[in-house]
């Protein structure tokens, strides 16, 4: 109960705060972002990041699937081998129809 209420108090003061800073400094805010978000440096800085976390990813799920692929039942064994070959072939398009890079 006690993180309810927290929260709605949250909402609230949110709320009350933003009604007060108005439309104008919402806007001027949104305009900021969209501005930072656009800058080369921050989309080349984020891409990089997203690049390592995909690389570190890819290493972890190779050390472990190494390390419990007997262990495994044979129906996710077949699931790790299909998944490792679709990612040797390099980069392909993800089930939702947008590429992995």
């Amino acid at each position: 109960m006690r993180y309810r209420l927290t929260f709605v108090a949250g909402v609230v003061l949110g709320y009350v705060l933003g009604t007060k800073a108005g439309r104008e400094r919402y806007e001027q805010i949104k305009r900021s972002a969209r501005q930072f978000t656009k800058n080369p440096a921050v989309r080349n800085t984020a891409e990089s990041a997203a690049q390592q976390g995909r690389e570190f990813a890819d290493k972890a799920y190779h050390a472990v699937s190494d390390k419990v692929g007997d262990r495994m039942p044979d129906s996710v064994a077949q699931r790790v081998r299909t998944l490792r070959e679709r990612t040797a072939h390099g980069p392909s398009e993800d089930g939702w129809g947008t590429s992995n890079t």
